[in-house]
């Protein structure tokens, strides 16, 4: 079996698409940190409540090439009169062993050899076992609705009943709680080991699921969202439109059903609340690495700058240049897109967690001196190397613009970047800053900020 994956191991990255303590910077919006909105009990009670039908069962266990495959099946949850069930796989390479915290992926549909492949590289780089949930959601459903078009409907649902249960993402969090006690109960009685916690990952809207379940559960001691840059739901649209002059293709799924602009009224506002992790900012106190493609269709490619300021806690962010919602990086020499940055910033941050590794610290200030916008970040530990992506756009939409990158120098942990200003359209651009922990090389990056000529 693995054999056969190693011959395809341009799927072992390629799943991911499938699958899917810094200063304020000048530029980007101020934190309001005079409104604390009121976070809405709808979450949590459908979280807390008993669940008579959760049962698990390991289903097979298989060696493959000196690497073991545990297969788990079981049952999450009953929502509206729907049992939702579940595979889930652990992968222990050879050589590997527990360690006290677990990385627990999510995702939908059930395991392939692109996942599989996946999974046993983030194990093999992090020397132990890690987890993947399959089925979050549980989909198709109500006439062979998926994936966002599924969620807006349980929206439009809940603003016809008024049942807070109804909102996908509060079984999508479910699923991963129950998953949690899974993993406990499998660790005891395999390998009689204890977890003490979890980091939760997991791309688009298994990254929503991701920030939801941080401020559901305190097993979770870190997490990972990947391209889910839309916190601060009631900024974010607005700001999109402005951008863009349009809402993005990409969200047709809520425009088409009415959620988006925000309807203004209180069951819409309530809706929102509920499932903007945003809301949730006090209770996600967790450390977050938050991995972003930087040509994301779905995003203005600045939205970061609408929320960072507000979370709580340690906090960084990893760009991929010239990627989109699939986190695939396009290369300027036509070589082979790669989405090696997102996976080796996930793995090395997954390891600081693990093994109690301390990840770099890192300040930054956008600010403007001398006619020109400068960026000033001070690293410790300094990088290995430092660079400047940046492109250029007639617009502020830069979801089409290429990045090119500059090398920057770094003197005694510190780097600095000087961008003239445009003296027509807009010019876009961020630092990235290179690292190595236990062997494990990966890139932290800056929040991006965009100058529109004349301003």
């Amino acid at each position: 079996m693995l054999s056969r994956l190693n011959v395809r191991y341009c799927l072992l990255i390629g799943a991911l698409a499938l699958l899917i303590l810094t200063g304020p910077a000048t530029g980007t919006r101020a934190a309001d940190k005079s409104v604390t909105p009121e976070i809405p009990p709808g979450l949590a009670n459908y979280v807390n409540r008993p669940e008579p039908k959760f049962r698990w069962e390991l289903r097979k266990k298989e060696s493959v090439n000196g690497a073991t495959i545990y297969d788990l099946g079981f049952v999450s949850q009953d929502w509206q009169s729907i049992v939702w069930e579940h595979q889930m796989q652990i992968y222990l390479p050879e050589g590997a062993a527990p360690a006290a915290t677990m990385l627990l992926w999510n995702q939908g549909g059930t395991a392939g050899d692109g996942s599989i492949a996946f999974g046993m590289d983030l194990a093999r780089r992090l020397k132990a076992p890690v987890a993947f949930l399959y089925g979050i959601p549980n989909q198709p459903l109500f006439d062979g609705k998926k994936e966002d078009t599924l969620i807006a409907e349980t929206f439009v649902r809940y603003l016809e009943t008024r049942d807070e249960a109804w909102p996908l993402l509060f079984p999508m969090v479910k699923s991963l709680v129950k998953a949690m006690d899974v993993l406990e109960a499998f660790t005891r009685q395999e390998w009689q080991h204890k977890l003490s916690g979890f980091v939760v990952s997991g791309a688009s809207k298994r990254g929503w699921t991701t920030w939801l379940t941080a401020a559901s559960d305190a097993r979770v001691v870190g997490i990972v969202p990947m391209v889910i840059d839309t916190l601060n739901m009631r900024e974010q649209t607005p700001y999109q439109l402005k951008s863009f002059g349009k809402y993005s293709d990409q969200i047709h799924d809520y425009t088409a059903r009415g959620l988006v602009p925000m309807p203004d009224t209180p069951e819409a506002k309530k809706l929102w609340s509920m499932v903007d992790p945003w809301v949730y900012r006090a209770k996600i106190t967790v450390p977050k690495l938050l991995i972003n493609g930087n040509n994301d269709p779905y995003w203005t490619s600045d939205a970061l700058n609408l929320y960072w300021d507000d979370l709580l806690g340690e906090k960084w962010v990893t760009y991929v240049p010239n990627a989109g919602h699939n986190l695939e990086q396009k290369f300027a020499d036509g070589s082979r897109p790669s989405r090696e940055r997102a996976v080796a910033s996930l793995a090395a941050f997954v390891h600081s967690i693990a093994r109690n590794k301390p990840f770099p610290k890192l300040r930054w200030n956008h600010s403007d001196a001398e006619g020109k916008a400068r960026l000033t970040v001070d690293a410790q530990p300094a990088p290995v190397a430092a660079r400047l992506w940046l492109a250029r756009s007639p617009t502020r939409d830069f979801r089409l613009a290429q990045f090119q990158e500059q090398p920057l120098e770094v003197r005694a942990g510190q780097v600095v970047a000087d961008v003239p200003r445009p003296t027509e359209g807009n010019v876009s651009f961020f630092a990235e800053l290179d690292y190595e922990v236990d062997g494990l090389k990966h890139q932290l990056s800056t929040q991006l900020r965009i100058v529109e000529a004349g301003k």
